[in-house]
């Protein structure tokens, strides 16, 4: 499965209403749980079985909450049973799809 999810704080007290400190603390978790996965400028996807996933992703966001009085997770999973390597095969479809449509 693929999950890509985002987890953030708030009532930080900061003035500049800045997250970072937070989502880094997330994604240390995340890498060193040795699963494959990515981060951009929205989200983090992670992939690997359900109960490995979901304990990274509860981890991740308690390291968050360690930043403020609440926590936004916001999660959009991927089920797809008997399929490993989607986290850049699906990438990897895309960018074949449009390099043919050229």
């Amino acid at each position: 499965m693929l999950v890509a999810f985002s987890v953030a704080p708030s009532g930080t007290g900061r003035e500049d209403a800045s997250v970072h400190d937070a989502v880094a603390a997330a994604v240390k978790i995340v890498r060193e749980s040795g699963l494959p996965n990515s981060t951009d400028s929205m989200f983090t996807t992670i992939e690997g079985e359900w109960n490995e996933v979901f304990d990274v992703v509860r981890r991740a966001t308690e390291a968050v909450g360690e930043y403020g009085s609440r926590v936004s997770l916001v999660l959009k999973a991927d089920i797809r049973p008997g399929y490993e390597g989607e986290i850049s095969g699906k990438v990897d479809r895309l960018e074949r799809a449009l390099d043919s449509s050229s």
